[in-house]
């Protein structure tokens, strides 16, 4: 299981998340197929998903990032619970493009540079909140703080990375959210910008061996860092074949009833996990009749 910790500077100015999201990013490239490329942009966003959930304050709360920048992966879209866990899907799982001019996987390439992210927070009030930026690079953890600092004014420091094997699984992913809070001094502000000068590549520090924990601290180095709490999370589709029945009953009666006379089955599929939920026309009939009650 990929795991969460996270930690808070001794004075409390400054908060930090850390996820080691190898679990994660390889069930997202099971389950989808992806090509090294796609896997290391979907874990990215996979792995922000996560953190960005952790931090709602309840478990029935949810979030949604929504990348769409113009690239050939189209659409990435991942959805998180308040606990951080997480799924995902993308347009284009398979999309090959040649090394970038740093020698490493081009996720901005794929993602595209000419379009949004949009972050859906699902509180269970009347309205969700809904934040949407401009994406400022394709390589996603710019645009996760690019977001925090446009629509929640929060400055942010974000940091998320995949190495992906030769033979296209997951080798490492992780992650870091740090956040100063209201009152942070600038010494602080230096001292934070200097430490995350210095880290290492976030997939580097994963596939070293270093922990959530110790990477934390790391990124809090000089501030006194404590623990707050440290959870277990997971790739987790929530999809049910009473969910799919009622998505079935919201495409209409006559569409419904079409498929019933045309179809001896039909079979329906999640995005999200690949499962496959089938109703014979018997099925949908029975659909439509309690659908009337």
């Amino acid at each position: 299981m990929a795991q969460i910790v996270r930690t808070i500077s001794r004075d409390g100015g400054v908060v930090c998340s850390a996820i080691d999201s190898t679990d994660i990013a390889a069930e997202a490239e099971r389950i989808h197929k992806t090509s090294a490329t796609v896997t290391a942009a979907l874990g990215r966003l996979l792995t922000a998903g996560s953190l960005m959930g952790s931090m709602l304050k309840k478990k029935e709360e949810s979030i949604t990032l929504r990348l769409s920048g113009g690239g050939p992966a189209g659409l990435l879209l991942v959805v998180s619970d308040g606990e951080g866990n997480v799924r995902g899907t993308v347009d284009n799982p398979v999309v090959e493009l040649p090394l970038n001019s740093y020698g490493k996987l081009d996720v901005a390439g794929a993602v595209g540079r000419e379009g949004t992210l949009s972050v859906v927070k699902d509180l269970g009030l009347k309205d969700p909140y809904v934040g949407q930026v401009p994406i400022v690079s394709g390589e996603i953890a710019e645009d996760i703080t690019h977001y925090y600092a446009v629509s929640e004014q929060i400055p942010t420091v974000c940091a998320l990375g995949v190495l992906v094997n030769p033979e296209l699984t997951v080798r490492a992913a992780g992650g870091f959210l740090v956040q100063l809070l209201p009152g942070a001094t600038e010494e602080e502000i230096t001292r934070l910008e200097e430490n995350v000068k210095e880290l290492p590549a976030i997939s580097k520090m994963i596939d070293s061996g270093m922990t959530p924990e110790e990477i934390a601290k790391k990124v809090l180095a000089g501030f006194e860092p404590e623990v707050l709490d440290r959870f277990e999370v997971g790739y987790r589709c929530d999809c049910s074949r009473r969910r799919v029945e009622r998505a079935l009953i919201s495409i209409g009666r006559e569409d419904l009833e079409k498929l019933a006379e045309e179809q001896e089955e039909t079979e329906v599929c999640c995005h999200f996990c690949d499962k496959k939920y089938r109703f014979t026309a018997g099925d949908l009939k029975a659909l439509l009749a309690s659908a009337q009650k």
